[in-house]
């Protein structure tokens, strides 16, 4: 496992450059495998636009606990960049004014940012109906002013929202580090305390599942099957589903892909699995991407490449949902992941 950060190691891949040069050259240019804008013309969803603005995903900062091994963030202890009250500010002023009801906070760790609890009441009072945090699970363990996360979590009826790699202790510490599921446990167990995850409780608790190596997620009904009755019989924890997530060609995982070998393989295994009907409900038609200094991009994986929207609004704090609807969403071949079998969103399978 890794310690440190691609940026701290100082690893090439932290130019947006050289990700998106791997992306776009290769077998793509020599025309052994298609583009992606080549593929999706070819149902006349060429340009990609975006529908009604439903979600507004922030990432208030790529700061962690944790050097997950796929992480696309390539978020960890070492990373500084942290959104700032003021920047906050600005997304609150949306927040009010914008027709998103969901508003989905991300990191590296979201709970980390020192701001982040004073952001959350700011955010239900402005009215969002829909409050979604994703949780590490870990950072509920990591030190004792985290320890009533699940209590302030329930205060707000926040929309819990966690990486869970794997039922088995092995597999999910060899993707997020020694004593990672043991924690992890013992987080979803203080959340069912208080009610997160309860068959008919409003509290919702989702698990996400991202695959472990070079190879696309299997069915996510089989899953969460396998989850539920593994997490159950095992440690009597409950969750309501399970979302399925294919990992993305960039960051630590085009890292993990290069250096083992398996980039090619897997941008086939990719391209192969490309399933047209996921093409209509792509989450980058319904979310704005919001990064910790307040850049706009169709995604959280066109963030993490340096792609903002292809829009004259760039910047939360000049906001106009007029002008960034009537734009193209800008698209890669990374974007195979997310149409790949039944489609891929932070919600998991779209078909």
């Amino acid at each position: 496992m890794a310690t440190k950060s691609l940026k701290a190691r100082h690893n090439a891949l932290v130019t947006d450059n050289k990700q998106l040069e791997i992306l776009e050259g290769g077998i793509f240019e020599n025309g052994e495998l298609p583009y992606f804008k080549d593929k999706i013309a070819q149902i006349g969803q060429f340009p990609l636009r975006p529908k009604t603005l439903e979600i507004l995903q922030i990432n208030v900062g790529y700061m962690c606990n944790q050097v997950c091994e796929h992480c696309h963030v390539d978020a960890g202890p070492d990373r500084k960049e942290i959104m700032t009250r003021e920047t906050m500010e600005q997304c609150l002023e949306v927040i009010r004014n914008t027709g998103a009801h969901t508003l989905d906070l991300t990191g590296g760790a979201p709970e980390m940012n020192p701001n982040f609890r004073w952001f959350v009441e700011e955010a239900s009072r402005a009215g969002v109906k829909d409050f979604i945090v994703r949780s590490n699970l870990t950072i509920i363990r990591a030190n004792k002013k985290y320890y009533n996360l699940p209590e302030f979590f329930k205060k707000y009826n926040i929309h819990v929202v966690s990486s869970m790699p794997h039922y088995t202790r092995g597999k999910t510490d060899k993707q997020r580090g020694e004593g990672v599921f043991d924690k992890s446990i013992k987080a979803l167990q203080e959340l069912n305390a208080v009610g997160y995850g309860m068959p008919d409780s409003s509290l919702r608790l989702d698990l996400v599942y991202n695959p472990s190596g070079a190879f696309l997620p299997g069915d996510q009904s089989a899953l969460e099957r396998d989850f539920k009755k593994a997490l159950m019989e095992d440690f009597e924890i409950q969750f309501h589903n399970l979302f399925a997530i294919t990992n993305l060609p960039i960051a630590r995982f085009l890292d993990y892909l290069m250096a083992s070998g398996n980039y090619e393989d897997y941008m086939y295994s990719l391209v192969e699995a490309y399933n047209p009907s996921a093409v209509e409900n792509v989450m980058c038609t319904n979310t704005i991407s919001v990064s910790w200094d307040g850049w706009l991009y169709d995604c959280d994986f066109n963030q993490m490449l340096g792609l903002k929207v292809a829009s004259k609004i760039k910047h939360i704090k000049d906001y106009n949902e007029e002008v960034l609807t009537d734009r193209n969403i800008i698209v890669s071949q990374h974007c195979f992941g997310c149409t790949a079998g039944a489609g891929s969103s932070c919600q998991g399978s779209v078909t």
